[in-house]
C-alpha cells in the first residue's frame, strides 16, 4: 500500500487501470455511477461545463474503503452513461495531505475551478484530531487540475471563533449578484450544526460574511455538504445534518438529508426558513449536490448509500458505493417535486403492460428482471394493504406496501439478500384513492418516487441473481389500475 505521502494522480491511475480487471460484477449497476475501482461517497463538483455533465466523487481508489481521499472524475452528455477521466484531486500537498474532502465546481473566465477542503491530521487520534481549510484548483479543459500556489484560500484563522475549530469542510460555491458566496458546514462545538457563508470577488481573497443557519437543538450535531440555490421565487437551504434525531416516521437514519424552502438575504448572510423536509425517506441516500444546467434545470444527485452501514461489495468485490439517479427538483408551493431526468427515457427497452386487475391476492407479474423501471397505478379499493414484491426468490423479496387505513408507504428490505434490514416509512396521501408509483430497480439498488415526487425512497438491496420475479399483492381488495415495465441496461 503506498504511504499517505506518497498519493499521486498518476498513480492512483496507474492502479486503477491495473486493477480493475479484478473487480466482481455481481452488484455492478447498470445505470447507476460508480468508481472504477475501490471506494466512492460524496458527490463533488457537480456540474455543466463545455457542454458536458462532469461529476467528482470522494474516492479511495486503492480499497473499497473510506482512506485518504482523493476525487474522482466523471464526464456524462445526457447524465445517465458516464465517461471516466483521469483522477482530478490527489492528497499531495501540505494543507491536503490527509485527504482532498468534498468541495464543489464553478466556470470562471473559461476556466473550470474547484473549490474543495483539505484535512490534515494533527493527533494520534484521527478521528478526533484533524484541521481542515479550503483550496482551490483551477482546469482549462475541465479534464488536469493544478492546484493554486496560494492555498488555502480560506484558511484556519478564518474560522469564526465560536464555531468548531477543526470541522469547516464541504464548500459549495455560487455566484448572487456578481459576487462569489461559498457556504460551509460545520457546528458551534456545542452540540449543534450550523453553516458559514463567506463572499469573494475572485475565488481567491475571501472574507466571512455571517453564520447563515444553525440548528435549534432538534437538527444535528454538524452540518456537512451544504448547497444554497434559488428555484422558482424561493431559495433552497439543503444540507446534511449528522445524528439527527428522528421525528417520528422522519428522519431515521443515523445521519439525514434535508431542504429548507425561504429566503436567502445575501446581505446579511442569513436564511429565512417557511419549511423544511426529508429529500429522501429511504436508508441510502446522502451529501446530494445540485447544479444548474442549460435547459434550466436545477439536479441534484446523492451518494446511494450511507455511512455506518453495512456494504456488501466491501467483502471481496474490490469497490463500494454509487451514485443516485440525478432527479429533476421543482417547487410546487412550500415543497419540492423530485423527479429523474428525463434521458433515463431513452434507454428503455422490452415494454411489457398490463391493466384493470383485480387484486385479493398475491399474484406473478410475468415479466422479471434485476435492471428495469416501473410505473404503476394503484385503485386502493377496500384493501387493508397493496401493493408490489421486487427481485423475488426463493426466500428473498424487497417489499412496497401501503396502508389507507394509516395513510402509510413502507419499504422493507429484510429479506432483499445481503446487507442490513430494516424498512423505512413515510405518511402518503392517496390522490382520489390512487396510489402511483414509479420505480427504478438496478441489480443492487431501488428508487422509489411517489406521486408527483413529493416523495422519494431509495435502498440498496443484494439479492442474489436468481431472485428477478415481480409480484402484485392486496389484503382485501384493490385493482392495479396499470403497469408498465421497461428494461433499462
Amino acid at each position: 500500500m503506498i504511504h499517505k505521502r506518497e498519493y499521486t494522480k498518476d498513480k492512483a491511475d496507474q492502479f486503477i487501470k491495473a486493477s480493475k480487471h479484478s473487480l466482481r460484477t455481481d452488484y455492478r449497476l447498470n445505470y447507476h455511477l460508480m468508481a472504477e475501482y475501490g471506494w466512492m461517497n460524496d458527490p463533488n463538483g457537480f456540474v455543466q461545463y463545455r457542454g458536458q455533465y462532469h461529476l467528482f466523487y470522494q474516492h479511495y481508489p486503492y480499497k473499497p474503503i473510506w482512506g485518504p481521499m482523493h476525487w474522482g472524475h466523471a464526464i456524462s452528455t445526457d447524465l445517465i452513461k458516464w465517461e471516466y477521466l483521469p483522477i482530478a484531486l490527489a492528497p499531495d500537498g501540505e494543507f491536503d495531505r490527509d485527504g482532498c474532502f468534498s468541495g464543489s465546481a464553478i466556470e470562471k473566465d473559461g476556466q473550470l475551478m474547484l473549490l474543495y477542503t483539505g484535512h490534515v491530521v494533527t493527533g494520534p487520534d484521527k478521528d478526533q484530531d484533524y484541521k481542515q481549510s479550503q483550496g482551490l484548483a483551477v482546469s482549462d479543459d475541465g479534464v488536469t487540475f493544478e492546484k493554486w500556489q496560494g492555498n488555502p484560500v480560506i484558511g484556519y484563522k478564518e474560522i469564526p471563533p465560536d464555531v468548531s475549530q477543526k470541522d469547516f469542510r464541504d464548500p459549495k460555491v455560487f455566484m448572487k449578484n456578481g459576487q462569489y458566496y461559498v457556504v460551509l458546514g460545520s457546528n458551534d462545538a456545542k452540540g449543534n450544526g450550523l453553516v458559514l457563508l463567506y463572499r469573494s470577488d475572485d475565488l481567491k481573497q475571501w472574507t466571512f460574511v455571517n453564520v447563515l443557519a444553525s440548528s435549534d437543538g432538534r437538527f444535528g450535531d454538524n452540518w456537512e455538504c451544504p448547497d444554497l440555490f434559488p428555484l422558482g421565487n424561493k431559495d433552497i437551504f439543503m444540507l446534511s445534518p449528522q445524528r439527527m434525531p428522528a421525528q417520528g416516521e422522519q428522519f431515521r437514519n443515523l445521519h439525514s438529508t434535508m431542504y429548507c424552502v425561504g429566503e436567502f438575504d445575501s446581505e446579511m448572510g442569513k436564511f429565512h426558513s417557511e419549511a423544511f423536509a426529508q429529500v429522501d425517506h429511504g436508508f441510502d441516500f446522502y451529501a446530494p449536490q445540485s447544479t444548474l444546467d442549460d435547459q434550466g434545470r436545477r439536479i441534484i444527485i446523492g451518494w446511494m448509500d450511507m455511512w455506518e452501514a453495512g456494504m456488501p461489495t466491501q467483502q471481496g468485490h474490490e469497490w463500494a458505493g454509487a451514485m443516485s439517479l440525478p432527479r429533476k427538483i421543482e417547487l410546487d408551493g412550500n415543497r419540492i417535486l423530485f423527479s429523474p431526468v428525463e434521458e433515463i427515457e431513452k434507454y428503455r427497452s422490452n415494454l411489457y403492460e398490463i391493466h384493470d386487475v383485480v387484486l385479493d391476492q398475491v399474484i406473478d407479474i410475468q415479466s422479471s428482471g434485476d435492471s428495469y423501471e416501473l410505473q404503476t397505478d394503484f385503485e386502493a379499493g377496500s384493501a387493508e394493504e397493496f401493493g408490489l414484491k421486487l427481485r423475488v426468490g426463493s426466500d428473498e423479496e424487497t417489499i412496497l406496501s401501503y396502508r389507507p387505513e394509516e395513510g402509510l408507504f413502507t419499504l422493507n428490505r429484510d429479506k432483499s439478500g445481503l446487507g442490513p434490514g430494516g424498512e423505512r416509512r413515510v405518511h402518503v396521501r392517496l390522490d382520489n384513492g390512487h396510489l402511483k408509483l414509479r420505480i427504478f430497480v438496478d441489480k443492487s439498488s431501488v428508487e422509489v418516487f411517489i406521486g408527483d415526487g413529493e416523495h422519494v425512497v431509495t435502498a440498496r438491496i443484494y439479492p442474489g441473481p436468481q431472485s428477478l420475479g415481480i409480484q402484485a399483492f392486496a389484503k382485501g381488495t384493490a385493482k392495479l389500475v396499470s403497469l408498465y415495465k421497461w428494461d433499462i441496461l
